[in-house]
């Protein structure tokens, strides 16, 4: 990390800081120490400037992240100090320190190691009451089988039983095999094998689903699919894998014949979140996002869809400030939250970039999209 401190005799802002970093850094060394061409490979990030104006003189600090060696980081870091004008003024930049961040990450990551050892030194050892419930799990666990092609999770008695609990998962059947019950299979989803099927046309059947929608939904298809003789449900809003073995025998005890069964439990109506209407771009901004791809470039219209500007993506966020009017930007390039804060402040309607970071807001007032809904796939 390259951290600088500027002072200048006069007023400037932060696009004249960056314009002169560039500008006065350009073709210093050739391409391989670009500071544009640097930026765009990713080996030099985003600028950042901290600027201050007070009394008719401004100064600040410029931090400028690198993932160069050593030796093309001081380089870049003398370039930047030769800096000698910010926009009309005189400028004095001095470097204040070139700080190796990896360091501080290999301390952090030490630090951390040091803290997963103690802890696991502390914890390997379990308790006796986690060893009984380890063994005790393995136990109830080791009575559930695997039945029919399908591999359905099922109590050892379900072959033999003349009855069967169709329950929906594995976690269902490994509950009921706690109370005894070895004669419950699971369905494993809302289709209904054919190994269900094939079994409730020839054994009396329970079904023992969920007091949800999802176990509404499920005895709906068994219904249309299946001879089923009688259900039960979990208390609504439960699951049947939570169940105590004293809800589980009175929930079997209270089931229903399939011909009275309570009708589903009322949902309330989906919210519908309109969207919004498309929008038809002129044929001249179609073909300019098109041609911005690959170009880390950005272009700025106003209302009526008339070219404002185009410039780097790197400048993008630092010069909005100075455009008037500019209602659409589309650029190749990520939308950031940063971005669609400062487009926001200026009144920025529309905002198109090649793809969407993840964001923590998204203004009401600006609409996102993305290259490929205005220009097409790539």
């Amino acid at each position: 990390m390259i951290v600088a401190r500027f002072d200048v005799e006069g007023i400037v802002e932060k696009p004249d800081v960056i314009g002169a970093i560039f500008g006065q850094t350009e073709g210093l060394f050739g391409p391989d120490l670009d500071l544009r061409e640097l930026q765009k490979s990713g080996r030099i990030g985003r600028i950042e400037i901290q600027i201050e104006s007070k009394q008719d003189k401004t100064h600040g600090i410029i931090t400028i992240p690198s993932s160069l060696d050593k030796t093309s980081t001081a380089i870049i870091a003398a370039a930047v100090e030769s800096v000698d004008r910010i926009g009309p003024c005189i400028a004095k930049v001095s470097l204040e320190k070139l700080a190796d961040i990896r360091e501080d990450k290999r301390k952090q990551i030490l630090d951390k190691a040091k803290d997963i050892l103690r802890k696991w030194v502390i914890e390997v050892s379990p308790s006796t009451d986690e060893m009984v419930k380890e063994v005790s799990g393995v136990i109830r666990s080791a009575d559930v089988v695997e039945f029919g092609s399908e591999h359905l999770p099922a109590g050892p008695e379900v072959a033999t039983s003349g009855s069967i609990i169709l329950v929906e998962g594995r976690a269902d059947v490994v509950n009921l095999l706690r109370c005894g019950i070895k004669n419950a299979i699971g369905i494993e989803g809302t289709k209904i094998p054919n190994t269900i099927i094939e079994l409730c046309k020839t054994k009396e059947t329970t079904a023992f689903l969920d007091g949800d929608r999802g176990g509404e939904l499920i005895l709906k298809e068994l219904m249309q699919v299946a001879p089923v003789d009688y259900t039960a449900r979990a208390p609504l809003g439960k699951e049947v894998e939570d169940l105590t073995p004293k809800e589980i025998m009175k929930c079997l005890r209270d089931k229903i014949a399939v011909e009275v069964a309570r009708p589903p439990v009322p949902q309330p109506e989906p919210v519908r979140i309109a969207r919004p209407p498309p929008i038809q771009f002129p044929p001249h901004v179609i073909s300019k996002a098109q041609e911005l791809r690959g170009t880390l470039e950005g272009v700025l219209f106003d209302k009526d869809m008339g070219e404002i500007a185009r410039l780097p993506v790197s400048e993008l966020a630092g010069r909005l400030a100075g455009y008037q009017g500019v209602d659409t930007i589309i650029f190749d390039g990520v939308v950031t939250q940063r971005l669609l804060d400062l487009a926001e402040e200026r009144g920025v309607k529309l905002v198109v970039g090649d793809r969407i970071a993840e964001l923590t807001r998204r203004p009401g007032s600006i609409r996102i999209m993305t290259l490929p809904e205005v220009a097409g796939p790539a």
